[in-house]
């Protein structure tokens, strides 16, 4: 019997084991890559206008719409699925090269109606060369579908490292060159290429594209109904930038999108790998219940550990990181990073809810999450456009916890977790929090008049010792989970 049981923890040890190296590659390899990147991203704000992010921005919702129909949902339907056959394979990348074919062309005639509808012509231009993505795509998602698959996220982290430095090689020495908006158009498409090439040679899945795509109609419906959730996700997540595009000069727009940039740096560089990792995870345990549950309050409980002190840092020291890290020239956004970051834990625990809610089988959930909160944050932008950058970052505030509440009324009861549950997830963190942005608006206040990176020092590293003190005398046990988290 003890023989029998051992055998029976293998599996689950051995998973465990999987998991740990996924998120170590996956996680790690973000940290080193998005290093890689903000150092050159940062100096090329420095070197480029707001103007020119803000015709970027423009590009970006046509790019955003397209991408999310680019065939990443079938990838993860790959990945969803308990055993794929090779013809399977080949069916997927001959949808992934239709579609993409067909998105190519469709920004291609879309590129002159954008230009006119945000009355800047400039923006054809733009969008027509950034078609080319488009032939990246196929040769990304499926290598990536393949290893998330084998939850192999170690050949992924090495190619993700190579193409950020090449990424941001493109970018320093473009906005050193002196081209301006092309500077952030050839970057991506430096990243893409790369990613592109290294994908293919690490998964060595390169076959011959099948158009038979008969007998795929359950790959097709799973892709369609992450495509949906995504088509929501686009509506909430651009209906600023489009909305405001029509009303703001560029100018305006590159204050707003570069304050959104800063703010939503954790959220969307830093969860979106630990959600790859969490829905490969979920996939594999969906049948139990109970562990999906105990791994979403966990996976809770540790990203808020590090999201809420970091927006709440945000939040304080908004004058002071803006002056250091963009210049005087965006000293506009202060006030619209400091409002942005107030609304950015509501956003986090909203992305963490969809990985779960798909992986149990139950896309539909993130579908209509998604539209609730295209209509929430649609009518709340529409409302604040009129008063410019800061008027969109009281609208954040105002509608995002309406959103995640919905949200959380219809997929807590498939992941399995009540409202309690996961407000004690996150308890521990928000009070720390909470502690950390007393005493530092304090001893901000109490500071005579310093040049804006010591301030920046001082202030950071107060918060620190704060936010730590606060868990080693009142949550060790926090301390003890994280610290086992890590070394194991």
């Amino acid at each position: 019997m003890e023989a029998a049981a051992n055998q029976s923890n293998q599996p689950r040890e051995s998973f465990a084991r999987q998991v740990r190296n996924a998120v170590i590659w996956r996680s790690g390899s973000q940290i080193v890559a998005q290093l890689v990147q903000w150092a050159a991203t940062f100096l090329v704000i420095r070197i480029l206008s707001p103007h020119d992010y803000g015709l970027y921005a423009m590009t970006g919702v046509v790019l955003v719409f397209l991408n999310m129909l680019n065939g990443y949902g079938l990838a993860s339907g790959l990945v969803q699925r308990e055993s794929v056959s090779r013809h399977e394979v080949r069916q997927l990348f001959g949808m992934l090269i239709a579609l993409n074919a067909t998105l190519a062309i469709a920004q291609l005639l879309i590129a002159p109606v954008a230009a006119s509808y945000y009355r800047q012509p400039e923006v054809a231009a733009l969008l027509r060369v950034q078609s080319l993505l488009y032939i990246a795509t196929p040769f990304i998602a499926l290598p990536y579908a393949v290893l998330n698959r084998e939850m192999d996220f170690r050949r992924q982290a090495k190619v993700n490292i190579v193409a950020s430095i090449v990424s941001a090689s493109t970018a320093l020495g473009g906005a050193l060159a002196g081209w301006g908006v092309w500077t952030l158009v050839f970057a991506p498409m430096a990243l893409f290429g790369t990613r592109a090439i290294g994908l293919t040679i690490a998964a060595r899945v390169l076959v011959w594209p099948s158009f038979d795509f008969r007998g795929a109609g359950g790959l097709a419906r799973f892709g369609g109904m992450m495509a949906a959730s995504q088509l929501f996700w686009f509506l909430q997540s651009q209906a600023d930038v489009f909305i405001a595009g029509r009303h703001f000069t560029p100018h305006m727009l590159g204050i707003y999108t570069t304050s959104l940039f800063l703010t939503q740096i954790f959220v969307s560089k830093f969860v979106p790998p630990l959600n790859e990792v969490a829905f490969s995870a979920y996939a594999r345990i969906q049948h139990d219940p109970a562990a999906t549950a105990a791994a979403f309050v966990k996976a809770v409980r540790v990203i808020m550990l590090v999201a809420l002190p970091f927006y709440t840092g945000l939040a304080i020291t908004a004058e002071p990181l803006v002056l250091t890290m963009l210049g005087d020239k965006w000293a506009e956004a202060i006030p619209v990073v400091r409002l942005l970051a107030c609304a950015m834990p509501f956003m986090t625990l909203q992305v963490l809810l969809t990985p779960a809610c798909d992986a149990r089988g139950r896309p539909g959930i993130g579908v209509r999450n998604g539209a609730v909160g295209a209509a929430i944050l649609a009518c709340a932008f529409l409302v604040a456009v009129r008063w410019g950058p800061v008027g969109l970052g009281w609208a954040w505030i105002a509608a995002y916890p309406l959103y995640l509440v919905a949200s959380c009324w219809r997929a807590l009861p498939v992941i399995g977790v009540t409202a309690r549950g996961l407000a004690d997830a996150i308890a521990t963190p928000f009070a720390a929090a909470l502690a950390m942005a007393l005493a530092v608006t304090g001893i901000a206040a109490l500071l005579p008049p310093l040049p804006a990176l010591p301030q920046l020092a001082i202030l950071v590293a107060a918060g620190a010792l704060v936010y730590g003190g606060w868990l080693f005398v009142f949550a060790r046990g926090t301390i003890a989970e994280l610290r086992g988290l890590i070394g194991r």
